[in-house]
């Protein structure tokens, strides 16, 4: 998609560099100098084998991480240059976050599992109550929400995880390996509602996957190799034809993404 110079972007990254490990003078650099615009509804696949900085990236994106140099802007603010109290807010407010593992509350139902993060905020009841609503539709969950977690299928607490992170409304949301645990059909069932939250509710997703079905879903695909952006494609075609181009691509890359 072409865009605008005064298009506004949700992340600013420049020249991003980070490194692990100093022994005899010697660091291991992951990331090499990144540098990538994300706009507000973009759906961002980050494929590459393993070791080529994919997680490091997303943790420096979602200030779960700091770099080495180099500048991350989120909304327009340099993350660098804020304060904890600072941090904890924009995390709180602004990002959102779906990992392997559903962290949901055994002692909650999902319909409050969902709310808490709202609850917390002090967000009014009836508010509550309208985006929680919103959000199970989203993910296919409304008739599940009084279960808790012990009755829901893994499948159904990802998502219930998904449902969670965007119920806050956040300016993005990142995905680490999101159908890392699940089955193919769980997995396509939790890919259909972030693909469904991002074109209806213009939810702004990072995703992070070895799995070029996973990445099929998003609207553009990174590709990482020796900590470098090394390829971008753009989805222009129905997914499975561009879940065979990228199929295409990781063979020409040296095969499988792990």
């Amino acid at each position: 998609m072409e865009r605008n110079i005064t298009d506004r972007k949700i992340l600013e990254i420049r020249n991003l560099t980070k490194g692990f490990g100093s022994r005899g003078g010697y660091e291991t650099r992951v990331i090499k100098g990144i540098s990538m615009d994300i706009f507000p509804g973009d759906f961002i696949a980050v494929m590459g084998p393993s070791g080529a900085g994919k997680t490091t990236l997303l943790n420096l994106l979602s200030t779960l991480d700091k770099p080495d140099g180099g500048q991350i802007l989120l909304d327009g603010e340099n993350l660098e240059k804020v304060g904890n109290k600072r941090l904890s807010e924009i995390r709180r407010d602004k990002i959102g976050f779906i990992f392997q593992e559903y962290n949901l509350l055994d002692n909650m139902s999902l319909e409050d599992n969902i709310a808490l993060p709202l609850s917390l905020n002090g967000v009014k009841s009836t508010e509550v109550r309208r985006r929680v609503q919103k959000m199970a539709a989203v993910f296919g969950l409304t008739e599940h929400l009084k279960k808790y977690p012990y009755q829901l299928s893994g499948g159904q607490k990802q998502r219930g995880a998904g449902a969670r992170a965007l119920v806050t409304e956040p300016e993005i949301l990142f995905a680490d390996e999101p159908t890392g645990a699940l089955d193919s059909r769980s997995s396509r069932d939790l890919l259909v509602s972030l693909e469904s939250a991002n074109r209806s509710g213009n939810a702004t997703i990072l995703m992070v996957t070895h799995d070029a079905y996973a990445a099929s879903y998003a609207k553009q695909v990174y590709f990482l190799a020796d900590g470098q952006i090394r390829c971008r494609l753009v989805k222009k075609e129905e997914r499975k034809a561009f879940y065979e181009r990228i199929l295409d691509l990781q063979i020409s890359m040296g095969g499988e993404q792990e």
